[in-house]
């Protein structure tokens, strides 16, 4: 599902028009980002939490030439799933043994 779908389907959902629902979830996208920046978390309870982590610099090896690469440390946001999300997942879909994924 894009963005373009999601809002069409929130905003039949809410009975909102599409510009009043795109510019609803623009807003909560925008307070999100803009509370990462901050350093800080958003904490959705039953959904997940969405937090920034520092990932310390490390060397790797580029497969083609065989020479290491120096990749320098970053801070990158992260989302942690609920329980609530999780269990509604676990609910409704079971892993293939081809590592896919099926409705139960």
């Amino acid at each position: 599902m894009n963005k373009g779908e999601f809002v069409g389907q929130l905003a039949d959902s809410t009975g909102l028009t599409r510009k009043e629902t795109r510019k609803f979830l623009d807003s909560v996208l925008n307070l999100i980002q803009d509370t990462l920046i901050r350093a800080e978390e958003v904490k959705l309870v039953g959904f997940g939490k969405f937090a920034v982590r520092a990932r310390k610099a490390s060397s790797r090896v580029n497969p083609q030439t065989k020479r290491p690469i120096y990749v320098p440390s970053k801070v990158v946001p992260f989302f942690r799933p609920g329980k609530g999300l999780r269990r509604g997942i676990a609910k409704s879909l079971k892993v293939a043994l081809t590592g896919g994924v099926a409705r139960k």
